[in-house]
């Protein structure tokens, strides 16, 4: 929300803005093969339009219908292959500076991963298929140039069969979960990184800084929930697998200010068939298991570096 604005007795804050403006792009490279991005562009824009709200002055206000074709506009002009986080400054920074009004501009894009696909071993030119997680973004430009940027992961659902428990926890009348050294731990992450760097001056200039850092994260995060190939690593709970990962990410990412991780389980309850006549037909134990449709639970954390005081 922009800074509150007292009116009428009353404090007002106020934003406004476009969501969902779908946009696929593609580039095309002089030897026929094709790159394609799919994004999910939503803008917010923090702006002196008090008087939008209070006397129905619109002088001050930019529609959401201009914010929809700029974001075709400037898809557009970007000639070259780019990074989703550098589109996402492109897009901040002209709202920021190109309307007077406009203090502050907030940007999120979800962009969907689709993947080359491969035909009898050889990469298609221009053939892809839909993945399952995305790849986010949320950039903040003010007017005087100060800058935010945020890189994420949504929707990566991660498994593994064994190397997982959950015993010691409070227990008392209401508890009917038991203690377990083998379990089965499957998660959906939701994770974001923030970047170090704090004004469009300092934006790091190499062409595939932001490629690198989004896959380079993402392989962090995967590897250290899994464990090596062969021995994988235990998990005593999700809460300690989470803050492995946040932590081996901030150790081998020295560019990064912050992370934050959100891993909700995804329960798979061992089925067991009985009835009223035998209450034992088959008992499955660890072989066979009920998935849940969604993940539950709430289990969050934010991990960031403590910079000392010169």
């Amino acid at each position: 929300m922009a800074e509150g604005a007292v009116v009428e007795g009353l404090k007002l804050e106020q934003r406004h803005g476009k969501e969902r403006v779908r946009v696929g792009r593609v580039w095309r490279d002089v030897d026929g093969t094709h790159h394609f991005v799919e994004w999910n562009v939503s803008i917010g824009l923090l702006s002196d339009c008090i008087p939008a709200y209070v006397t129905g002055d619109n002088s001050n206000i930019v529609a959401t219908d201009t914010m929809k074709n700029t974001v075709y506009v400037k898809a557009k002009e970007c000639s070259e292959r780019i990074p989703v986080e550098v589109f996402a400054i492109k897009l901040a920074n002209h709202f920021s500076t190109f309307y007077h009004p406009v203090t502050t501009a907030i940007v999120n894009i979800a962009e969907k991963q689709w993947e080359r696909v491969s035909v009898d071993g050889q990469s298609h030119k221009h053939g892809f298929k839909l993945g399952s997680e995305e790849h986010t973004t949320e950039v903040v430009v003010k007017k005087c140039g100060a800058l935010q940027v945020a890189s994420g992961i949504g929707k990566l659902k991660l498994l593994k069969t064994t190397q997982s428990g959950f015993e010691g926890f409070i227990r008392d009348k209401y508890t009917m979960l038991p203690d377990t050294q083998e379990r089965l731990l499957g998660t959906e992450v939701t994770a974001s990184w923030r970047y170090a760097f704090d004004s469009l001056e300092n934006i790091p200039v190499q062409p595939l800084y932001f490629f690198n850092s989004y896959t380079g994260v993402k392989k962090v995060l995967v590897d250290t929930f899994f464990g090596t190939p062969k021995m994988g690593v235990y998990s005593p709970s999700v809460q300690y697998t989470l803050y492995e990962m946040a932590k081996a990410v901030l150790g081998r990412f020295h560019d990064l200010s912050s992370v934050d991780l959100k891993m909700p389980n995804i329960h798979f309850l061992p089925v067991n068939l009985s009835s009223k006549d035998n209450p034992v037909i088959v008992k499955f134990e660890d072989d066979v298991y009920l998935p849940t449709d969604e993940p539950h639970g709430a289990i969050e954390a934010s991990l960031s570096r403590i910079r000392s005081k010169m």
